[in-house]
């Protein structure tokens, strides 16, 4: 039963760490504190001064925090692309973004392979995932792409059941690349208006899981006949 809930005991675990720091320490409580208050103030000037003063800190705190999220699923996935593009600009932004992104996802592709033998099995069973071996060599790739592109959908989760099924990790990363990166696009220009943000992606993960839909029925059609 642990292992069936891995992911949501490190997810808990970290939230209580944090919860925990920030009540009984005074430096961590002020420094989020005045991080969110100006995140939250929508001055792109306000923000990009304050992520100026850590240097090369900056960028890598937020490469780090884009792989915490894989386990801190109260926060959505585009949120560190937002804080990325507001800190560091359209173009760098979503260059920190793509880069904590491709981290992310290879250390939960190789998560996920090490855990299949103690989850994958003991949840589907041997001939669920034989049954599985269809999905995965004709539409795993489209499904990454679409999980990738689509802001509501489990963005990370793909990742852990990527290596879970052993789908080829060259593929699984060119299938995250083309999917996120016009999320990574669309969301940095949208975050330049917070206001049109929300219609921007659903505009952006609609689009894409329409996309995929009629791929899937035309293709299915088309195998039904050979």
């Amino acid at each position: 039963m642990v292992k069936k809930y891995i992911s949501f005991f490190i997810s808990g675990a970290l939230i209580l760490a944090l919860v925990l720091t920030y009540f009984l320490n005074d430096a961590f409580k002020d420094f989020t504190d005045t991080t969110f208050e100006i995140l939250l103030s929508e001055d792109k000037d306000r923000i990009h001064e304050y992520f100026q003063q850590f240097g090369i800190w900056g960028p890598l705190a937020i490469i780090l925090f884009i792989v915490l999220q894989m386990f801190l699923i109260v926060f959505p996935s585009w949120l560190p692309i937002i804080v990325a593009v507001m800190a560091y600009g359209f173009w760098w932004g979503v260059l920190i973004s793509l880069l904590g992104i491709v981290i992310a996802s290879t250390l939960g592709y190789y998560i996920g392979q090490k855990l299949k033998s103690v989850l994958l099995t003991r949840i589907l069973g041997e001939k669920k995932i034989k049954n599985m071996d269809f999905w995965i060599k004709n539409y795993a790739f489209g499904s990454v792409v679409l999980f990738r592109i689509s802001p509501f959908l489990s963005n990370d989760g793909i990742s852990f059941i990527a290596g879970m099924v052993d789908m080829n990790f060259k593929k699984f990363m060119l299938a995250t690349l083309i999917g996120i990166t016009p999320l990574a696009f669309a969301v940095g220009y949208f975050s330049r208006d917070i206001s049109t943000l929300e219609n921007g992606l659903y505009w952006v993960g609609g689009g894409g899981l329409i996309i995929y839909a009629f791929y899937i029925y035309f293709d299915y059609k088309k195998r039904k006949k050979s």
